[in-house]
């Protein structure tokens, strides 16, 4: 399956809040949908699940026109919305059974899911006796109650430990290898870099950047290397560098354990190379550099902050 987003437009008022918003996603491979803060993700989520309808632009599954009532989509929202005073299972059911399934299969449904998070225990209790941590992982299992095609999470790792981080790591893997379409959102770039082949970076209604993620930090990379010393600081290393070296490299940042350095035009890694070998730099780590995926986001979208 392929989800296509094209050319979406939402206004609130006389106020566009998106400006053609596209992208793509396919099944088995995850996409992570980024943005800061009002960046124009929840918008465009809620008008996939048809709680808004766009002004213009299409969505099409698989060169179709995509009509959400007639697939079962699983939604995990940043701000929690089940029902403190009801027990686990009750609610789960009744939320599978809004979603279309009979009440047999939603309880068999319901029971799966809870024992898959290791929240069975709980299922007769009622949500506001747990603990925040299993909460959340009642909440997806609530999610993924309708067995859905499509599955957005956003934010779904706030407020778990460690433990639970790595069950909800492996659900998310499953769903991935089960060949759904799965969008994730979230702040912590880690887990978008460790689940999503592609990501889209929405920044003020636009989609700024969009893409495999492999050849996107590759391409950021590019031209960049990295740089420590044995017998130099990293603050020695880098006046050396603007003192010594400034007609080939810019130093461009820093991580903990070495510089960055990016090569100027006409200047390739074996020229800067070779000169760092006849200096008296005794060299502990040289290479490609690589940005994260919190770089390049930050490229993108912080220079407001």
């Amino acid at each position: 399956m392929k989800l296509e987003v094209k050319g979406i437009r939402k206004s609130f008022g006389e106020t566009e809040v998106l400006h053609g918003i596209n992208f793509e996603v396919e099944n088995g491979k995850a996409l992570g949908l980024l943005g800061r803060n009002g960046a124009g993700k929840t918008t465009t989520i809620r008008i996939l699940m048809d709680v808004f309808h766009a002004d213009s632009g299409d969505i099409f599954l698989d060169g179709k026109k995509f009509v959400p009532s007639r697939h079962q989509i699983g939604y995990l929202p940043e701000e929690r919305g089940l029902y403190p005073k009801r027990t686990v299972i009750d609610q789960m059911v009744y939320l599978a059974q809004l979603r279309g399934m009979k009440a047999g299969e939603a309880k068999k449904n319901a029971v799966r899911w809870l024992e898959r998070l290791e929240v069975g225990e709980y299922a007769a209790r009622k949500l506001e006796t747990l603990s925040k941590g299993n909460q959340q992982k009642v909440q997806l299992a609530a999610t993924l109650v309708c067995d859905p095609e499509i599955v957005i999470l956003d934010e779904p790792f706030s407020g778990l430990d460690p433990v639970n981080s790595q069950i909800l790591k492996d659900v998310v893997n499953e769903l991935i290898q089960e060949d759904r379409i799965v969008i994730f959102s979230s702040h912590q770039m880690s887990y978008v870099e460790e689940f999503c082949d592609n990501i889209a970076v929405i920044n003020h209604g636009e989609v700024v950047l969009a893409g495999e993620l492999k050849e996107i930090r590759k391409e950021y990379g590019r031209n960049r290397l990295m740089l420590a010393a044995e017998n130099y600081s990293l603050d020695e290393l880098a006046q050396k560098a603007q003192r010594e070296w400034n007609a080939i490299v810019n130093v461009s940042g820093r991580k903990k354990e070495f510089l960055i350095l990016e090569l100027k035009e006409k200047t390739d890694r074996r020229g800067f190379l070779e000169q760092l070998m006849r200096s008296d730099v005794e060299v502990e780590k040289f290479g490609g550099y690589e940005p994260s995926l919190n770089d390049i986001f930050v490229s993108k979208v912080g220079e407001e902050a």
